[in-house]
C-alpha cells in the first residue's frame, strides 16, 4: 500500500474504568488526524481524562453508511483515522462493520489496537468453560422471538453469551426459565470493571429470583453467559426394535446391505450395528 494512503486504527476504549486503556492507545488518539466515535460527548469524556485535543466526528448505527464514504475518501487523501465505540472494542455489538469492510475491500490499511472488550472480561471471571463458546450479541426485544431463540438453544453443548440491557434482563431470565432447565448455570456479570461491578454464578432459577428481588440487579449493563447443556452420550447398545429390524433385514440381505438400512431407519450407528450383526450370525 502506497504511503500516501492514510491509516484506520480500530481503538478499544475503557468499558468502565477509565485506567483500562493502553499507552498505545492513548498515543494513537492523540495523533490522528481525526477521531471517529459512537456518541461524540462519550469519548471527549475520555480525552479530557487524558489530555488528548483532537478533532472528533460522529460514526454510528444510524448514520454509519453514510459517514463510513466520507471516511474512506479522507482516508484516501492520506488522512488517519481511529475508530472508537462508546466503550470496548468497536464492532463487537457496536458500529463499524461498514466501515472496516470497504476499507479491506479497497486494500487500506487497518491496524487494531487491542484492549477492553466486556465479552471477554466476563468469560475471564465467569468460572464456565471457554475453550469453545458462541456470542450472540444483543438478543430479540420481543418475549417470543426471545424464547424462540433459547429453544434453538436448548440442547447447545457449548458455553453461549449474550449482551443484555437494564430494561429487558429481567423480561430475558423470565423467557429463558420458561425454556431452559432452571437448574442450568447462568452467569450475570454487571457493571464491568465499574464500581458496582457485580458478577454472580448460579442455577437460572437462583438468577432469576435474585434480579426479581434486588432492584439492583436491574441496573446497568449486562452480559450474561449461560453454560451449555450436557451432552447426550450414545448408547452402547441397540433397542430392542433396533435389533429386531436388523434381524428383519439380515434374512433377506447381506450384512452390509442390512446395516446400511438398519441405520438409516433407526438412526443407530453403523458400528453398533455391524458389531450386534456379526452377533446374530455367530449365533451369540
Amino acid at each position: 500500500m502506497s504511503n500516501q494512503y492514510g491509516k484506520l486504527y480500530v481503538v478499544a476504549t475503557p468499558i468502565g474504568n477509565l485506567a483500562d486503556i493502553s499507552f498505545r492507545a492513548i498515543e494513537i488518539l492523540k495523533h490522528v488526524d481525526l477521531i471517529a466515535a459512537e456518541d461524540t460527548r462519550h469519548v471527549k469524556l475520555l480525552m479530557n481524562h487524558y489530555g488528548i485535543s483532537n478533532k472528533v466526528e460522529s460514526f454510528h448505527q444510524h448514520n454509519e453508511e453514510k459517514a463510513a464514504e466520507k471516511l474512506l475518501e479522507k482516508l484516501r487523501n492520506g488522512l488517519s483515522i481511529a475508530l472508537v465505540s462508546d466503550a470496548g472494542t468497536p464492532l463487537i455489538s457496536d458500529p463499524g462493520m461498514p466501515l472496516i469492510c470497504k476499507a479491506k475491500d479497497e486494500g487500506l490499511t487497518v491496524v487494531p489496537l487491542p484492549g477492553p472488550c466486556a465479552l471477554i472480561t466476563a468469560l475471564s471471571a465467569a468460572g464456565l468453560p471457554v475453550t469453545k463458546f458462541s456470542f450472540e450479541g444483543f438478543l430479540p426485544r420481543t418475549s417470543s422471538a426471545r424464547k424462540a431463540f433459547f429453544t434453538e438453544k436448548l440442547n447447545e453443548t457449548t458455553t453461549w453469551v449474550f449482551y443484555e440491557s437494564s430494561h429487558r434482563i429481567l423480561a430475558t431470565l423470565q423467557d429463558m426459565a420458561a425454556i431452559l432447565p432452571r437448574d442450568r448455570q447462568i452467569v450475570i456479570a454487571r457493571e464491568l470493571t465499574k464500581l458496582y461491578e457485580t458478577i454472580v454464578k448460579t442455577s437460572l432459577i437462583n438468577a432469576l429470583q435474585l434480579v426479581e428481588h434486588d432492584a439492583n440487579m436491574q441496573k446497568g449493563e449486562f452480559v450474561v453467559i449461560i453454560e451449555g447443556a450436557e451432552e447426550q452420550k450414545q448408547s452402547d447398545d441397540l433397542s430392542e426394535e433396533q435389533r429386531r429390524i436388523l434381524m428383519v433385514l439380515m434374512r433377506s440381505c447381506s450384512t452390509k446391505t442390512a446395516v446400511e438400512l438398519a441405520a438409516e431407519i433407526t438412526g443407530a450407528r453403523k458400528k453398533l450395528l455391524y458389531q450386534t450383526a456379526l452377533k446374530i450370525d455367530s449365533g451369540h
